[in-house]
């Protein structure tokens, strides 16, 4: 999922399809939100979450509901494997070590999230009211069916989050997770326009919301499996370079990965 075309993406294996999301102009050969039944013009404020809702409405229908499908974002890429530190001296290419579809995980799990980022001082919940403000999410919370929110509210006291809203999973969990999340999230819109608190880095409220209930949903209601990830910087990014070279087929480029978070 993008918001903007980059050409990286194009260069990506065949499997992973890139989505415009958003007012963007982009390519005739990506998929883009704006085609199909969407929520486009709630971006600003969903995020990626957008993606989940146009995936749900225009894809869903045709798939077979142990079929697999996910999402990643065009600065964060799936890798093969679950990782506990950087491959300082690999020789690999970072494209050589993407996730590839006949990864045994796919037969162990009903569905896979980002390996967690362990909070040594804070949970959840303290590392929430810290960034975005204290009672948003717990007023957030009795929006919730009541099977939900002490559930919810239990997982928030931990001190695991796998961030990004990062998820592979099978359609029949991919669907029960959109139903549950999207009219939870529609109140928490509701909420965040009556207190008028969309402002500055709160603009995306919402999806940091969503953030934390998809780790919770997944964790909590499906066999789930985690894998490492790997973020992209300015140089694997820029179009200028991808007009002449792949740079994530370069050899060396996976020693820097995978992506770990230290809090």
């Amino acid at each position: 999922m993008a918001i903007k075309y980059f050409r990286i993406l194009d260069k990506l294996p065949s499997y992973i399809k890139p989505l415009g999301l958003g007012n963007n102009t982009f390519p005739k050969h990506w998929l883009t939100e704006k085609n199909g039944e969407n929520i486009s013009h709630l971006n600003k404020h969903f995020g990626e979450a957008t993606g989940f809702y146009w995936i749900l409405k225009n894809k869903l229908k045709n798939k077979h509901e142990n079929d697999w499908i996910g999402s990643c974002q065009y600065r964060r890429l799936w890798l093969n494997k679950l990782y506990e530190k950087k491959q300082k001296l690999s020789y690999n290419s970072l494209y050589s070590n993407l996730l590839n579809p006949n990864n045994e995980i796919f037969s162990k799990c009903d569905s896979i999230l980002l390996q967690p980022t362990i909070f040594k001082k804070e949970t959840v919940h303290e590392q929430f009211n810290k960034i975005y403000g204290k009672n948003i999410i717990d007023d957030c919370i009795n929006f919730l069916e009541k099977k939900d929110k002490e559930k919810f509210k239990n997982y928030l006291n931990t001190n695991k989050l796998s961030i990004c809203n990062m998820f592979i999973a099978k359609t029949y969990f991919f669907r029960n997770y959109c139903e549950n999340l999207f009219p939870w999230l529609n109140k928490c819109l509701e909420y965040c326009n009556k207190n008028n608190i969309f402002n500055d880095k709160n603009i995306r409220l919402p999806i940091f919301l969503t953030e934390r209930y998809t780790s919770y949903w997944f964790s909590e209601n499906v066999n789930t499996k985690y894998l490492s990830f790997a973020r992209l910087g300015n140089f694997f990014l820029s179009n200028n370079i991808n007009k002449f070279i792949n740079p994530i087929k370069i050899p060396f480029t996976f020693r820097m990965y995978p992506t770990l978070h230290d809090y």
